[in-house]
């Protein structure tokens, strides 16, 4: 699949992103199957830059009811094509790394995309960051089955920075 350069990308787009946060997760409880019935549970986040600033990472504390897991963002930044891409390691399968999205930020809006599979059938998956309220991202992600005509919104992360 063709992703098309964004040319407003630059390497420093998720600096605002760079520090300690606490996060308040509203997940839906199944996924592709027409469900209404959200999850909430805290968490929190730490991220910095790597890669000499071509990337940043967080580590991800989860407090999903039953089952709280670590979790570890990775994301590259591509100065040829000005778009990043995006991984996601749970630590609860520590030997599977998720396919990276990959997309950049267009009027301060980041939108990610990636093709994979839920259940063996094929998805489209999105991610998008905004800023709805200053200094408070909110990261967004959805699937799609149908090769995103539609799409269902499965995850919201809303982030307020620790003291």
């Amino acid at each position: 699949m063709q992703t098309r350069q964004l040319s407003q990308s630059n390497v420093n787009d998720f600096d605002f992103f760079i520090g300690s946060w606490h996060v308040a997760h509203r997940r839906l409880k199944a996924r592709l199957v027409g469900s209404t019935e959200w999850v909430s549970f805290a968490g929190s986040t730490v991220m910095h830059k790597v890669l000499g600033g071509l990337g940043n990472m967080d580590d991800n504390v989860l407090e999903l009811p039953g089952d709280p897991y670590r979790a570890v963002t990775l994301r590259s930044f591509n100065p040829d094509t000005h778009q990043w891409s995006i991984w996601w390691l749970d630590g609860r399968y520590p030997g599977t790394l998720d396919t990276p999205v990959v997309g950049g930020f267009e009027k301060h809006v980041g939108t990610f995309y990636a093709d994979d599979t839920l259940a063996g059938k094929p998805i489209r998956v999105r991610f998008l960051w905004t800023m709805p309220q200053h200094d408070q991202p909110r990261w967004e992600q959805a699937f799609s089955p149908d090769g995103g005509e539609t799409w269902e919104v499965n995850w919201i992360m809303d982030f307020t920075r620790s003291a």
